[in-house]
């Protein structure tokens, strides 16, 4: 009959002597099937792993997701459907809302201009078109600290307030910024 004594190993620490307690053999057999999984996880033959298999999953997702949702490079409007759009009052209501919300803080809530160039007058820095005016709210101007709105508000709302800037033009505001850029 085994003792105690017998699965004490031989060697011994500071007075202390250690006992054999091998693994369960279930834990064993989980340890070598995980070992004989990797190649498997690794490879990914089935798409849930590290592999090749997951890159080709997330490339089709990526391709499926732009297939839907197109960019768009400019305007969505032409000239003359941004000018319609400056005078629906629905239209100017939403883009005053989005004016007022990001933009009056640089250009003043009557557009006059303060940190930012005076939009009631006749001189553009970047261009005095609509479609112009367009590009410069939706890629913004990062040199001279405007951000570039189209990617933090949705289409609908840049061509609002595209539209809400195109009728501010002429409005004479009190104490306007003076002229910046070229007039048209």
């Amino acid at each position: 009959m085994a003792t105690d004594d017998d699965r004490l190993l031989d060697h011994e620490y500071d007075g202390i002597r250690e006992y054999d307690n091998p693994l369960p053999t279930w834990w064993k057999l989980l340890f070598y099937a995980t070992i004989l999984l990797v190649p498997l996880y690794y490879w990914d033959p089935f798409g849930i792993g590290v592999g090749p298999g997951s890159t080709k999953a997330y490339d089709a997702e990526v391709a499926q997701f732009a297939a839907e949702h197109p960019t768009t490079t400019g305007p969505t409007l032409s000239d003359e459907q941004f000018a319609a759009l400056a005078t629906d009052s629905r239209a100017l209501a939403d883009g005053k809302a989005v004016y007022t919300a990001n933009c009056a803080v640089c250009h003043r809530a009557d557009g006059g201009g303060q940190i930012g160039p005076n939009l009631t007058d006749d001189a553009w820095i970047h261009g005095a078109t609509p479609a112009a005016i367009h590009t410069t709210i939706s890629e913004g101007v990062l040199a001279k600290g405007m951000p570039n709105w189209g990617k933090l508000l949705a289409p609908e709302k840049v061509d609002a307030v595209t539209a809400y800037v195109i009728s501010l033009k002429g409005s004479n505001p009190p104490n306007p910024k003076a002229p910046e850029g070229v007039t048209p």
